[in-house]
């Protein structure tokens, strides 16, 4: 990446902590259904460069097999390459094992050592819909249930039939939260914010989401075999 590719495509650190610093006195306001980083990165995280991941988009988004269901392939072709996964220097400062979530560029960060970021394309909540702050990956799960919050269920009362009482929507292919979600907590408080997949593959890089943040699944599958429970996030 160049310096100018890179100027273009994410904030100076000294901006990006700047921005961080004002996102975190934000509250939630709606979602899908402050801990402090620590001084070291979470047990497990890789370091440097895993190329074995980064083979090309036909393979990265190509169909997948998982726990008994096929995930289709993507048609990168239509997506802006600026959101395929890859390797970046890491405009963040924050310390390697940290999720970034940036909000304007629809970028997600992923911190690795000798100053690298994974980064991924992200979709986001609408305006009036989005949370920033700190928190932290509380729970992981693969092929989760989605559960509307009621919030959510009065504007669209559709929804209803997927309520809590209701059992909620059952894992699958058209299931809103995707392949995984990991769920953000501050402290024991649940944000009700997910970091999660999503089969609508042409909202990366846009903000139509009901709050949280969706990646391909193909991406978040990657990601979540990276980061464990625990993993700090911060959300500008």
């Amino acid at each position: 990446m160049t310096g100018n590719e890179f100027h273009r495509a994410a904030l100076t650190r000294r901006r990006f902590l700047t921005m961080a610093a004002l996102g975190a006195t934000s509250t939630a306001l709606s979602a899908c259904v402050t801990s402090p980083p620590p001084t070291e990165p979470p047990e497990g995280f890789p370091s440097g460069r895993d190329d074995t991941a980064f083979s090309g988009p036909a393979a990265m988004y190509g169909p997948l097999e998982d726990d008994g269901r096929l995930i289709p392939a993507v048609p990168y072709q239509k997506i802006d390459p600026q959101y395929y996964r890859q390797i970046v220097e890491d405009p963040t400062g924050e310390r390697p094992g940290t999720i970034v979530v940036h909000t304007p560029t629809r970028f997600l960060y992923l911190v690795m050592e000798n100053g690298q970021a994974l980064r991924y394309g992200v979709g986001i909540g609408r305006e009036g819909f989005s949370w920033s702050g700190r928190a932290q990956v509380q729970w992981k799960q693969k092929w989760p249930k989605w559960t509307p919050p009621d919030d959510m269920i009065a504007r669209q009362p559709e929804l209803a039939k997927y309520s809590a009482a209701n059992g909620g929507m059952p894992p699958g292919l058209d299931n809103p939260l995707g392949a995984r979600a990991l769920y953000l907590f501050q402290g024991n408080v649940d944000t009700l914010y997910r970091l999660h997949g999503s089969p609508e593959w042409w909202s990366i890089g846009k903000a139509v989401s009901s709050g949280c943040v969706r990646l391909i699944n193909q991406d978040i599958i990657d990601l979540y075999s990276r980061v464990p429970t625990k993993t700090p996030v911060l959300v500008v």
